[in-house]
């Protein structure tokens, strides 16, 4: 009996010994696994809340593409089939108020531009039913869904001058990248079966900016008339002065129905009278985005309680309410919100909602993407506000196989009286009583914030062995208006103050090698990465600077922004009184104090943050002796969409970090 108690003793061992030996080897998130990631985006629940589309887009690395598809699934028992084959530029799907079709935006090969596409329910290949020379943007069904209102940009009524050269254009508040006049965004009104096009609205005023700012056009629950967005022209630095207007379907006739500016999002209680529209709280564009009520001809905020950025919303049909997305803290959450009560969030357990997905049926149910810091996003199905989320795809599932860091959210008191947070991210093999070199990944925005969401650029960053930190700072609009507010003349300074805080806080935790940091970040990150490298120069020993906008005056200057800037200092840096403002906000005033190796990053055409702000850090940098490298991507973006680029750019951040940190 000994020997055989003996025999089993080391037989468990020896099974003990390979689990431990095959839990070390567990692999952790590495570049490859980014290609496998799978994007859903757009999911739309049908009216009577069986089934949900959704598009699914998959990377295919050898053409640099993504592969998309419409995905049907099933909201019982989340089966699912594709509804499309090798159909690209999918985006906004629709499904008919009946419930009978499904519209969609694609790529036509026909005419080579977007348009609108129906595909009935009941079987039979999509129809296109738009034929707009300068493709689709937006559109919308009607109540009764017998006609479809979409959102086109106008032709250009030279075209023959123009391609004898006559054209010279005059600037106004154009980006130093526009080669041509841009011509007005309008509306338009077609039949649901492809028949009778006609135009809306006409005239210099848009319905879209040049940089995509464009809402959804919203119809009167009665079907006579539609709501829309109106921009005085469409230049983004003038999109903050948009009013909210209202054609007559059958006169033509337009009215502003809100003329309160920065108005945008319009949309009606099903079935009822009230309108509901996103504008930054009280007009200031430092606030956050407020959700306003049109009822009875009165206007009032919704969610003046709440007093915080709102991201999105849509109505809950049936019951006088909205729900609410948008950040707390380090979460991403959404709130119902009676018409006549009070706010209340939803149990969403630990996921973290992506705020654009939310889509309603009319029994109450709804859908959503999101992801949790472990897993990528997945589609969810809940079948009424105070339900348990249903996890419905599992296009995700290798990440779970797969040894990831563990993050947490971290609270601070920081500087002003503010309490502040971040999320930090473990090394993927964390082990208690070491210490790790910290790398910081800023977010952009600054009206962003980071939560705890799946973050490739974080897992591959924690699976080489750095403790990630992702500080919020003020700008953030995660933690109220107050602190969003904040920003408004101290864009450098005190979102620095308030990162150092937070690094001070993580550093008493023991757990970081203070003599081994570096900061990164990309677009505002960016920026701050810049700021934070030049004021406090003997912190960092590595850096990696992405999109960087270093200089608040010629980013006033050349970039689309224009007037949009101005609300961060409250005048112009041309005008002596805000002329030392601009310039002491921006980070290439201190370049000279430099010494952390930097890596910069950007796109040659981005028209968001110009390029030419990294070439000045560049060579600032380089002829003051500091480590640099710059590279540019070929692209018109402010990130490069395309796998193949983005993946070399979380290659090259990750290994600066490894080179001058490990």
């Amino acid at each position: 009996m000994k020997m055989y108690r003996n025999a089993f003793l080391m037989l468990s061992l020896a099974l003990l010994s390979v689990a431990a030996t095959a839990q070390v080897k567990k692999e952790s998130f590495q570049l490859k696994d980014v290609r496998k990631m799978v994007r859903l985006s757009d999911p739309k629940i049908s009216p009577n809340g069986k089934m949900v589309a959704v598009i699914v887009s998959r990377a295919d690395w050898e053409n640099d593409k993504s592969k998309q598809q419409i995905e049907l699934i099933n909201c019982s028992d989340a089966s699912s089939r594709s509804i499309t084959y090798q159909r690209k530029g999918i985006s906004e799907l629709s499904w008919s108020p009946d419930g009978t079709k499904l519209a969609f935006l694609a790529h036509d090969g026909a005419t080579d531009r977007a348009q609108v596409f129906v595909m009935p329910m009941d079987g039979g290949d999509a129809i296109r039913v738009t034929d707009s020379k300068t493709g689709v943007d937006l559109y919308s069904w009607s109540p009764d869904g017998k006609q479809i209102a979409y959102i086109a940009q106008d032709t250009i009524p030279n075209p023959k001058q123009i391609k004898h050269h006559e054209d010279a254009f005059k600037v106004t508040d154009n980006n130093y990248e526009v080669r041509a006049a841009i011509e007005p965004w309008h509306l338009w009104l077609v039949s649901s079966t492809g028949k009778d096009a006609k135009r809306l609205t006409s005239g210099s005023w848009s319905l879209g900016t040049d940089q995509g700012s464009i809402s959804k056009p919203a119809w009167t629950p009665d079907g006579k008339s539609i709501v829309f967005q109106q921009f005085p022209d469409v230049w983004e630095g003038n999109a903050w002065h948009s009013v909210l207007g209202e054609v007559n379907v059958a006169t033509g006739k337009i009215d502003t129905l809100v003329s309160d500016q920065g108005s945008s999002t319009p949309k009606y209680e099903p079935n009822g009278s009230v309108l509901a529209f996103s504008r930054p709280r009280n007009g200031d564009q430092n606030n956050g985005n407020a959700v306003y009520i049109l009822k009875d001809g009165k206007i009032t905020d919704i969610t003046a309680a709440m007093n915080r950025n709102i991201n999105n919303f849509v109505w809950i049909p049936g019951q006088n309410t909205l729900l609410l997305a948008a950040e707390k803290g380090t979460h991403t959450v959404a709130w119902e919100l009676p018409l006549d009560g009070s706010s209340k969030q939803l149990n969403l357990d630990d996921i973290d909602i992506s705020s654009w997905s939310l889509s309603f049926s009319h029994n109450g149910s709804f859908v959503f993407t999101g992801s949790t810091p472990e897993h990528p996003t997945e589609l969810y199905y809940m079948s009424s506000v105070s339900a348990q989320p249903k996890q419905l795809t599992h296009l995700n599932d290798f990440a779970d196989s797969l040894s990831l860091g563990k993050s947490v959210g971290v609270n601070w008191k920081g500087p002003d009286g503010f309490d502040e947070d971040g999320v930090l991210t473990y090394p993927t093999h964390f082990e208690k009583g070491k210490k790790y070199p910290m790398v910081l990944v800023i977010h952009g925005g600054p009206e962003a914030a980071s939560t705890l969401s799946f973050s490739p650029l974080t897992q591959l960053l924690a699976a080489k062995g750095f403790l990630v930190f992702e500080p919020n700072y003020r700008g953030s609009t995660n933690l109220g208006d107050a602190y969003q507010h904040a920003i408004y003349r101290n864009t450098g300074k005190g979102p620095g103050e308030d990162v150092m805080a937070g690094v001070k806080k993580v550093e008493d935790m023991g757990i970081v090698d203070e003599s081994r940091i570096g900061v990164s970040g990309w677009s505002y990150g960016g920026y701050m990465t810049s700021w934070l490298i030049g004021y406090y120069p003997e912190v960092w020993k590595a850096a990696v600077s992405g999109a960087a906008l270093n200089d608040w005056v010629m980013d006033y200057t050349i970039a689309y922004y224009q007037k949009g800037d101005l609300y961060f200092f409250g005048g112009s840096p041309w005008a002596k009184k805000y002329w030392k403002i601009w310039r002491d906000q921006s980070p290439i005033a201190y370049s000279t104090r430099v010494k952390a190796p930097t890596l910069i990053m950007g796109d040659a055409g981005d028209p968001n943050v110009p390029i030419v702000n990294s070439y000045e850090m560049f060579h600032s940098l380089r002829d003051n002796g500091v480590t640099v490298e710059f590279y540019v991507y070929p692209a018109d973006t402010h990130f490069p969409s395309d796998i193949v680029r983005t993946t070399d750019i979380y290659g090259k951040w990750v290994d600066w970090f490894v080179k001058y940190l490990k």
